[in-house]
């Protein structure tokens, strides 16, 4: 049979036997008139009435939000109107609504998606809503609603457990109605017809004042939908109570982030950008259109000892519509394979198909053993926040996990972060060793990770090669990277490091956009990469905006500040950029800030052909920190009548303004017949660094190409001039 995922309402009618004993015919009416209502009710909130006899009736909704509603409205009417009958002519539902998958048989739906609603029903108080965890799950953020849980209760015919809640509303809440003996006398045409106009009236108000079912629109996509199914994983719920289960529930929410993104055929947003919504109220509309993703999965996890239960359902944001949903209960040593045929549901659910070698590629460098993973997870934890202490303490915790799983790539791969982290940005004060231990650390565990390949660990190593100059070595671990998880934007920030500084930055700002596109949730250090790959475009403003805007908003993003006080000068706005680095160190001495550009140290080498742009961004640091009042006139007016040593120092430093100094390139050419081979040699650099604008300078460089005392600086002068 076809099967789809449903929301399934079942009510009955508390005393039933009680009533038709008393009016058989006057009940009859009653419920034919209730039936008509609740019909009207259901089909407004998108569902439909497909079985049910005499005093009960089932419904299906594609919302289990519209299922809810619905069913709060009908019990609103009911309990407005019994408040002016005597208690024992009060006519009361009990209704129970579940989430699952039901098979299709005509018009009529089977299953335990249905059972379980039917067993809820009878487990609700008489007036009452009982709800199924998976409905739950939907609701429970949903403004106007109150659910209390109740527990798990064993129910007819339902192997496992079901656990229960109890809904509220908050506008005239569901009272806690104690049962009581039915009346003899039924509900009267007219009493119920008034009950029906309340029933209208309290829908029409629940419309107007509560919150609409909120769908996704394209329109309001942040970012443009991909060409290919686009998921986000939000981060699976804690029910077990347990504060310490958060790392147990992060680490299955982070293993299917992982698993999901190794899949070609979908785009998965990244692991930082969905958990900016841990532990808050979420709506699926609202994080479709801020990641730019069509689906959304969602889940909760209650772990109590050895036992797990782990309910997930993937959501389509732009009709609210649940394309699958599953539940698993049992020990928690299957819980690897649970995560496994999740991710061959879902990638079922979304139409997309696995490569042969897609299902190998998810278990590289990950563990089997849950207690590794929850030390993984504590010490990933501490490394995401990005501080030289906080990556310290992640060490302690990734050693654990080795310990407990010694074939861990994945660990390997982080603790190789961590000490890459100590030598490359010089946080190696909290590791309580030297850079070129911490170096020597991170190529070790570099090496114990390549014998578990994963595309984590290709990333990591991309960049230790790049802090050892191995040029080649990273450029093939970042498309191995890239390869192994076309979803992981850290092997797209590995490609356009490794492309940088090979001194072929024209790729890179595309690259760093895809891996914001992919976590548009990004830490601090992709805008470090954005930023330097806009310096070595040219492309200062840019540059100056996106890392002043990071810098405003995140005080731990200190390694920005050197490449933003360089574009700032670059730009021209010299004061703007001695005020950044003063700011950022208050306690230098005019001599420290003199001297920061000879001491600023950059976390990767730079291949030869590479060399240009980190020499752009030490001109850029020393044009921040020279005295104001050195200016390009001033300059052009000691080149041509200064001491030939103050000639030479006012040639290297017109050089350091770059195209702002075009106005001094005929000085400069004039300067190119000195004697002097110092002087000449720093005025054909300066003419280099001018570029295009110093055009005119082109037959004199040419000239002294046959100069072998400054041939190679001419030769270099040309390209530069060339644009080349």
């Amino acid at each position: 049979m076809e099967r789809r995922l449903a929301a399934i309402l079942a009510a009955d009618v508390v005393g039933y036997s009680r009533l038709m004993e008393a009016d058989e015919e006057a009940t009859a009416r009653t419920l034919s008139a209730q039936r008509d209502t609740v019909e009207e009710l259901v089909t407004s909130h998108n569902g439909r009435v497909f079985g049910g006899a005499g005093d009960s009736f089932i419904a299906e909704f594609a919302s289990p939000v519209e299922a809810v509603r619905c069913a709060v409205e009908i019990q609103r009417g009911l309990e407005t109107h019994n408040a002016d009958l005597p208690e024992d002519r009060r006519m009361r539902l009990r209704i129970g609504i579940n989430l699952g998958d039901v098979m299709i048989d005509g018009d009529n739906l089977l299953g335990d998606g249905v059972n379980i609603a039917a067993r809820l029903e009878t487990l609700a108080d008489p007036g009452g809503i009982a709800l199924a965890q998976s409905v739950y799950d939907q609701v429970r953020k949903q403004p106007g609603l109150d659910c209390e849980y109740l527990g798990e209760r064993d129910v007819k015919n339902i192997a496992e457990p079901i656990m229960v809640y109890r809904v509220a509303a908050e506008a005239g809440p569901l009272r806690d109605l104690e049962k009581a003996p039915q009346s003899s006398r039924p509900m009267t045409m007219a009493a119920f017809v008034a009950m029906l106009i309340l029933v209208t009236g309290a829908a029409m108000w629940l419309q107007r004042s509560g919150p609409a079912v909120e769908v996704a629109t394209v329109e309001n996509m942040a970012y443009p939908l991909p060409d290919k199914p686009s998921i986000a994983v939000l981060p699976f719920t804690n029910m077990s109570g347990d504060p310490e289960q958060e790392y147990f529930v992060d680490g299955m929410t982070d293993d299917l982030i992982t698993d999901l993104s190794k899949v070609s055929g979908l785009f998965v947003v990244a692991r930082n950008s969905v958990f900016v919504y841990k532990g808050g109220p979420v709506k699926i509309a609202t994080v479709a259109e801020e990641l730019g993703v069509r689906y959304v999965l969602e889940g909760s996890v209650r772990r109590d000892g050895d036992r797990v239960r782990v309910n997930a359902q993937l959501i389509d944001a732009t009709t609210g519509g649940h394309l699958w949903a599953d539940r698993y209960d049992g020990d928690i040593a299957n819980i690897f394979s649970v995560q496994d045929a999740f991710v061959g549901k879902i990638v079922r659910a979304l139409e997309v198909s696995l490569k042969p070698d897609e299902k190998e590629q998810a278990a590289r460098g990950e563990t089997n053993n849950i207690e590794a993973r929850e030390a993984f997870q504590k010490g990933w934890e501490h490394y995401l926040n990005y501080t030289p202490d906080e990556n310290a303490k992640a060490i302690r915790y990734l050693e654990e996990a080795i310990g407990l799983d010694p074939d861990y790539g994945k660990a390997y791969a982080a603790l190789t972060l961590v000490y890459y982290k100590g030598c490359g940005w010089r946080w190696n004060g909290p590791l309580g060793i030297s850079t070129s231990e911490a170096g020597d650390k991170a190529m070790y565990y570099k090496l114990k990770s390549e014998e578990n390949p994963s595309s984590f660990g290709s990333a990591a190593a991309s960049q230790i090669n790049l802090y050892f100059g191995r040029f080649d070595d990273a450029l093939g671990d970042a498309a191995r990277a890239i390869a192994l998880d076309p979803n992981d934007p850290e092997g797209y920030l590995a490609m356009a490091w490794s492309l940088m500084t090979s001194g072929n930055p024209e790729a890179s700002v595309e690259l760093v956009e895809r891996a914001v596109r992919l976590n548009p949730g990004y830490p601090y250090h992709y805008v470090f990469t954005l930023g330097v790959a806009l310096i070595a475009n040219g492309d200062y403003e840019r540059a100056v905006a996106v890392m002043q805007d990071t810098v405003d908003k995140d005080e731990r993003a200190t390694v920005l500040i050197p490449p933003l006080a360089a574009a700032q000068a670059l730009l021209g706005r010299r004061k703007e950029a001695r005020a950044t680095l003063q700011a950022w160190k208050p306690e230098w001495s005019p001599r420290d800030l003199s001297s920061f550009p000879y001491s600023y140290h950059f976390p990767f080498e730079w291949a030869p052909d590479g060399n240009w742009i980190m020499e752009r961004l030490k001109d850029g640091l020393h044009l921040a920190v020279i005295p104001l009042d050195v200016t390009v006139p001033v300059l052009i007016t000691t080149l041509a009548n200064g001491e030939i040593a103050e000639r030479r120092e006012a040639a290297r430093s017109l050089g350091l303004f770059g195209p702002l100094a075009s106005e001094a390139v005929p000085a400069l050419i004039d300067a190119l017949s000195n004697e002097n081979t110092y002087l000449r040699s720093r005025s054909i650099i300066a003419l280099g660094k001018i570029g295009p604008q110093a055009e005119a300078a082109i037959p004199n460089l040419k000239a002294l190409r046959d100069d072998s005392l400054v041939m190679r600086e001419a030769t270099e002068a040309l390209e530069r001039i060339a644009g080349k």
